[in-house]
């Protein structure tokens, strides 16, 4: 067994180990990464030969967070890990980002690389080191690769950059990002901020490259003690060199007079399309024996010859703008009457419908992964439907790419929500992209701070968003393109996204396709896209600069209060009792928490006569008032008597209305004026002498009818069961005295 070890100091005290030729040994390349009791198995594997008709790379990355690392037992009802969560999708993403761009543009054999999370501590991130992992099962494997890469996570805590930092730290971190890169270059960066500049974000990515070239170091000379330092021959693709010279030549002036053209998406691709029909024609016609994947390929390098060559030689893009242009602008609030705030944001060919939901602290979703338990009272979710692009495909439920985009939507925009304090909802924004041709997640962001300003979310600031690009020539010559089209993403060299406010940038995301991007790059691109996004937010503040005065009239009201701990337990009731009980009777919602040592009820309906009643009756159980005498109040009819009904005065003191006490008129039976479990007011009238019983009354509290005359006794023989009771006593004792004197 040839077991081989590396040691990563990144001069922190956290050293990082690498092992490898212990485990899975089967994988064409594996190892474990070690920080603390944090451990991963990283394994590769690839097939020798490429499936027919594949043309693309079919990489596969996998993360999974294993329950038993922490010690722990999946929850539900089957005890065991099943599709991934959503942590899990989002860090196979930042891998899968990283690792695709190194691999050789010609190889096509199935590559599947798998990240397992085997033991994990409480200070030591594990998401931060799988791209390490991955890389390094990479390294001492024979699969062709152009690495080796990794990835580190960088904070900023009190002005200082921490590169993976701990759990504690990141919780008081102004700055979280994910950075990956080579020895020479920067591959990949996605992350939030707390409105930061672009001088901050710039300094946080160069420190982030100087442990990523430690790390890329060790995985080198991992590589040489594994001796993999020669990878695979393969043979995916047959090239003709000449060929290719004759079908650029033959369309390359075509092509660039059809970029030029300055046209619409579809009349653009219609020109391109007939000029790849023609060409393939006339090459059958001649009788000529080509390859069809050559010659589409071909065909296609034309093409992004041309359309780099239009932006680079004079700055014009394919529908006509300069490279810092952004395309119209058109937004609308209050579009949908249904939801609690709605936006529609338009940007050239690309639209977002977002809608805003707000719920209740039961609305919450519980997040219960392998290593964390949370409720998340923000939620984004983003969808994107195939005719969003002209196309008809089989739903098959949430991609991972929609899962990704509408997390950097949620990241760019919950820095900038209220406080808890100042708007207790659970919030969910739903982006429905109707229509896409470049960044529908930087349109999500526009459209959720639209809908948030619409639903009278009053956020601390407005955010926008915009998706940069560029297009590079190799040898110092290059292009930044602002608000790019889908085209431009898939022909250019980088696709960079940055959300933020007037203030600064609160999250942005990534993706660099050529090496050695310069400080200089970096730098054009940061500030042309500050540029861009001011532009696009005072576009978007032309329709909704504030939030709206007030909450849709069909949305839920919540009111907060703080009582004493102590009072958690009465207010709840033994079994929910009365909590349950405090809910149906007023139609209100409730919960209760211990935060902080603090007792925090939240009451929520749509109607604020509910929540009033609500408050009252909890108020009364935690912060128990003495009654007063001549006092109105409400209460509910607990038990209805024949000779009046016992209403509850307070949470746990009832009193007895009298029969005679409900209206001025005669009452034959007391169900025909009240029932059980109604609200009735009435007013404390005063106290029994004798008895120190309330007095209670209802028909005071009415007009007195013209004319009306009191009665001695009102009741006459009709009183209650207790003057019943006295004068049938009364009445014996009589009797029994005068069959004393008539024995006598």
């Amino acid at each position: 067994m040839n077991i081989i070890n590396q040691t990563i100091d990144l001069g922190d005290g956290r050293p990082v180990h690498i092992e490898s030729g212990k485990l899975a040994k089967q994988a064409h390349g594996s190892v474990v990464v070690r920080q603390g009791d944090t451990m991963l198995l990283a394994t590769a594997v690839s097939n020798f030969e490429a499936s027919e008709g594949v043309d693309f790379l079919p990489l596969t990355v996998d993360y999974r967070e294993k329950y038993a690392a922490a010690g722990r037992f999946p929850g539900g009802f089957f005890k065991r890990e099943a599709r991934p969560s959503d942590t899990e999708v989002l860090t196979m993403r930042l891998v899968d980002r990283a690792l695709r761009p190194t691999f050789p543009s010609d190889y096509h054999a199935e590559v599947q690389v798998m990240v397992q999370v085997m033991s994990i501590d409480e200070v030591n991130m594990p998401d931060c080191l799988a791209c390490l992992a991955a890389s390094a099962a990479l390294a001492v494997s024979d699969i062709p690769f152009d690495g080796p890469i990794t990835e580190v996570r960088v904070a900023r805590v009190d002005g200082k950059y921490i590169i993976n930092p701990t759990h504690a730290e990141l919780a008081t971190a102004d700055m979280d990002m994910m950075i990956a890169g080579s020895l020479d270059s920067i591959i990949m960066v996605e992350g939030e901020m707390d409105e930061v500049s672009e001088d901050d974000m710039l300094d946080a990515i160069a420190a982030a490259h100087v442990a990523i070239k430690k790390q890329c170091e060790v995985q080198v000379e991992l590589t040489k003690l594994a001796g993999k330092e020669v990878k695979r021959t393969y043979s995916h693709e047959v090239h003709d060199a000449d060929f290719k010279k004759e079908v650029i030549d033959a369309l390359y002036d075509k092509c660039y007079e059809v970029a030029a053209r300055g046209v619409g998406k579809d009349e653009r691709s219609a020109a391109f399309r007939v000029i790849k029909n023609d060409y393939v024609n006339s090459v059958k016609e001649s009788g000529r024996e080509v390859d069809s994947n050559m010659l589409r390929d071909y065909i296609k390098a034309a093409e992004k010859k041309a359309v780099r060559d239009l932006v680079l030689n004079e700055g014009k893009r394919l529908d006509g703008r300069s490279t810092t242009d952004i395309r119209p602008i058109w937004c609308e609030v209050d579009y949908l009457p249904g939801p609690h705030g709605s936006a529609l944001f338009t940007r050239g060919e690309t639209q977002s419908l977002t809608t805003l939901t707000l719920g209740t602290k039961d609305d919450q979703q519980m997040i219960d992964g392998a290593f964390s338990q949370r409720h998340d009272k923000f939620l984004l979710h983003y969808n994107f439907p195939p005719f969003c692009t002209g196309e008809a495909r089989f739903l098959r439920g949430t991609s991972r790419r929609e899962i990704g985009h509408g997390n950097l939507a949620l990241r760019a925009l919950k820095g900038m929500l209220p406080s808890v304090e100042d708007c207790p909802y659970t919030i969910r924004l739903v982006s429905e992209v109707l229509e896409s041709n470049g960044s529908s997640s930087m349109a999500t962001v526009c459209a959720g701070t639209l809908a948030l300003l619409d639903g009278g979310v009053n956020m601390k600031r407005p955010v926008s968003g915009i998706a940069m690009g560029m297009i590079t020539d190799g040898e110092g010559k290059y292009a930044v393109l602002s608000d790019i089209l889908g085209d431009e993403d898939h022909l250019g060299d980088m696709d960079f996204k940055v959300t933020g406010t007037e203030k600064g940038i609160t999250a942005c995301q990534m993706d660099i396709k050529v090496k050695g991007l310069s400080q200089e790059q970096l730098r054009k691109a940061l500030m042309q896209a500050h540029d861009g996004r001011s532009h696009i937010l005072g576009e978007m503040m032309k329709t909704k600069s504030v939030a709206s005065e007030d909450y849709k009239d069909h949305a839920p009201r919540i009111v907060t209060i703080e009582i004493p701990t102590e009072s958690i337990g009465p207010i709840i009731g033994p079994g929910g009792k009365i909590i349950k009980e405090i809910q149906d009777v007023t139609g209100a919602n409730i919960s209760i928490d211990e935060v902080n040592g603090k007792g925090i009820v939240e009451v929520s309906a749509t109607d604020k006569s509910k929540i009033d009643a609500a408050l009252s009756r909890i108020k009364s159980i935690a912060f128990p008032p003495t009654v007063e005498i001549g006092e109105e109040y409400e209460g509910m009819v607990k038990t209805v008597m024949p000779y009046g009904a016992f209403v509850e005065i307070l949470p746990g003191m009832d009193g007895l209305l009298h029969i005679s006490e409900l209206e001025w008129h005669r009452v034959e039976q007391v169900s025909d004026v009240i029932k059980e479990g109604e609200l009735v007011k009435f007013k404390v009238t005063g106290r029994d002498p004798k008895t120190g019983k309330l007095k209670l009354s209802r028909r005071v509290l009415m007009e007195k009818p013209e004319g009306y005359v009191e009665r001695s006794n009102d009741r006459g023989d009709r009183g209650d069961r207790g003057d019943r009771r006295d004068r049938r006593d009364r009445g014996d004792r009589g009797d029994r005295r005068d069959r004393g004197n008539s024995r006598d």
